[in-house]
């Protein structure tokens, strides 16, 4: 395996006293294998056994490795080992072949979502060496919308499914960073400047991931893995391979499932699901609502975000609180609940947990020494887990550094600096704090978002806390508290506040409360923090009507006549941060998408009762127009009608 650059000199760490324990941990020993090499041998033991199982049809192993042969002799010479390939494919069948094709080539998968963003790509690929692009011709970027296509042998049929999909050669000139020896693949992470990162992961690394993940979890020929997380988001690799090396069946998700958690519950029971990962913010208003006692789900892996609170007594699934950077492989940590734990049902959130197998643990300083435990610091990550560094030679050496000349790290090479603040309990399990550059100055004192939002969470009206900054025109700061509420509770800001105080200095009590009925999630899956900054209203002047008032000041100036257009109308305004939006608005066109869709959808059923899908209010002209089909709805039929 390739080692990445380390940084010069070794840190001399001061040695703590004699009876303080560092917080330094180790994992179980782990030994790297193959992947790629453990679906071929299910293909060749169970050749009819299904791999791919989707409403239209299932792909058996032998489908899918006689099609990864086929799309491996299609791209011929034009694709060798070590050449990076941008995969612009949704979750489905042909994403599931292009990755074994591509790792049969030893080309490196590089996904960048179904439609990857215009400027996105063509800073990826003004960086990158990439061969070329693999995705339907119709949704490709510009760039290589006009450029050579090879036309590729992969699945058109089933959920997520291409129209038709080649491999795209543009005649521009490539950038020249390419991905280092071993990698099997790439994925993306934001970057500082505005400009994406890749970071590399070997192929040994991946395995000791999916190890853990089959011995935690059982995951086994005849179970369901479900495919869900959005492609960009390196999670969806821990899914797609743990099925085809488990000899169990990949199971792709529609796209509604990953916005609307009656969508997903009635997807994991209609498709039997027995394994599944999913984002935290879409797992969590499932916890906030009686668990559904007839889903074969028997795991369930979550991470992404903080957890706020830990599965009540009746989730019938063992939850995996998982925390990994993608510079660590996926998953570097969990915290194992089930319902039979003396603290299921706290409304407390659960440690990010213990090291898994080959993973060491370093709490540390600023200069890089490990604190002891109980203390705060930053965490630092190495063993078998590591990525092969980003493609920047010098953002790798700076990120992943020599570790301390402790006792407790004899055999450690690197350590990957996560920029996460945490603290190690006595038992060498982890407490999420934060993020380090998430910090914030209000009126010269430091405040920590992640604090402000555990200090509302102690309070048993608020079900989750996200706090962002809104800075004026001289850029003077204040704190926002957005607050989805328990179900039943009254939403008084003035007490909510007052309950803080207990917990924060008067700098960091917000000044601002948005009470709100969830938060909105990017496309990985993870909360939208600029979206929801985004949707603060902006002040309102004097003497202006303001949406507590009802009036409709959008392209049709009339009051809202009934109550069910009042709901509507409040609840747009508030979810885009529009006060003027108007009846007479489309919902599309006033800024409406498909996670805002999904939470005004949510709102209308807790307040009516009545349960709509999203295409319904897209093909409403206007918000009037999807009032008038609730109340419909609302209004009980004549007999025979």
């Amino acid at each position: 395996m390739t080692q990445s650059p380390i940084a010069p000199a070794a840190l001399l760490a001061t040695p703590l006293d004699a009876d303080t324990v560092p917080s330094v941990a180790h994992g179980p020993r782990a030994e790297p294998t193959g992947v790629l090499d453990r679906f071929d041998d299910w293909a060749r033991l169970a050749p009819q056994a299904p791999a791919v199982i989707d409403s239209a049809r299932i792909w058996t192993y032998q489908d899918l490795d006689e099609a990864a042969e086929q799309v491996a002799a299609a791209l011929g010479d034009r694709v060798r080992s070590g050449d990076l390939v941008g995969v612009c494919l949704d979750r489905s069948a042909a994403l599931v072949v292009t990755a074994v094709a591509l790792a049969r080539i030893g080309a490196v998968y590089l996904p960048l979502g179904p439609r990857p963003g215009e400027r996105r790509t063509k800073a990826v690929t003004e960086d990158l060496d990439v061969a070329c692009l693999i995705g339907d011709p119709g949704v490709l970027p510009e760039g290589h919308r006009g450029g050579e296509h090879l036309p590729l042998p992969l699945p058109t049929a089933g959920v997520n499914a291409p129209a038709a999909v080649v491999a795209a050669f543009t005649q521009c000139a490539r950038g020249t960073r390419r991905a280092p020896e071993n990698a099997l693949y790439a994925v993306l992470t934001s970057g500082s400047t505005g400009r994406p990162k890749a970071v590399a992961v070997a192929e040994t690394s991946l395995s000791v991931a999916l190890d853990w993940y089959r011995a935690e979890t059982g995951l086994a020929p005849g179970d369901r893995q479900s495919l869900l997380i959005g492609v960009a988001f390196d999670p969806h690799l821990l899914e797609l391979w743990a099925a085809l090396t488990s000899g169990a069946a990949l199971v792709p998700a529609p796209d509604d499932t990953r916005w609307d958690s009656h969508v997903l519950t009635d997807w994991w029971r209609e498709r039997a699901l027995t394994h599944a990962v999913a984002a935290t913010p879409t797992v969590e208003p499932l916890l906030d609502r009686p668990w559904p006692q007839d889903l074969k789900l028997r795991h369930l892996v979550v991470g992404g975000d903080r957890m706020r609170r830990r599965p009540g007594t009746d989730v019938t699934a063992t939850v995996h609180n998982a925390y990994g950077p993608a510079e660590a492989t996926v998953v570097t940590t969990t915290h194992t609940m089930r319902n039979t734990d003396p603290d299921a049902g706290e409304q407390a959130p659960p440690p990010i947990g213990t090291a898994l197998p080959g993973v060491t643990l370093v709490v540390t300083d600023d200069d890089g020494r490990p604190v002891p435990r109980g203390q705060d610091g930053e965490l630092r990550v190495g063993g078998h887990c590591l990525a092969l560094g980003y493609l920047d030679p010098e953002l790798t050496a700076r990120r992943f550094t020599a570790p301390p000349q402790v006792p407790e790290l004899p055999s450690v090479d690197r350590l990957y600096r996560t920029g996460d603040r945490v603290r190690m309990n006595a038992d060498g399990s982890l407490d999420f704090l934060g993020r380090l550059d998430d910090q914030v100055k209000i009126s010269g004192v430091r405040i920590e978002p992640a604090e402000v939002e555990a200090a509302f969470e102690h309070d048993p009206r608020v079900r989750g806390a996200v706090v962002t900054v809104l800075r004026d025109s001289s850029g003077h700061g204040r704190l926002v508290a957005h607050l989805r509420l328990a179900d039943g509770a009254e939403p008084v800001t003035g007490e909510l506040l007052d309950a803080v105080r207990a917990w924060l200095p008067e700098q960091a009590v917000p000044g601002t409360v948005r009470i709100v009925d969830g938060f909105p999630l990017d496309a990985n899956g993870k909360v939208d923090r600029p979206a929801l900054a985004a949707a603060v209203p902006a002040p309102v002047a004097p003497g202006t009507t303001t949406e507590d008032e009802h009036t409709d000041t959008g392209a049709t100036a009339t009051v809202p006549a009934t109550a069910t257009e009042r709901l509507v109308l409040a609840t747009v305004r508030d979810l885009l941060g529009r006060p003027g939006t108007g009846l007479g608005d489309n919902f599309t066109d006033a800024g409406g998408t498909s996670i805002i869709a999904a939470r005004l959808l949510a709102t209308v059923e807790r307040e009516t009762g009545v349960r709509l899908r999203a295409p319904e209010l897209l093909r409403s002209t206007d918000l009037r127009a999807f009032a008038a089909l609730l109340d419909q709805r609302r209004t009980p039929q004549p007999a025979g009608a």
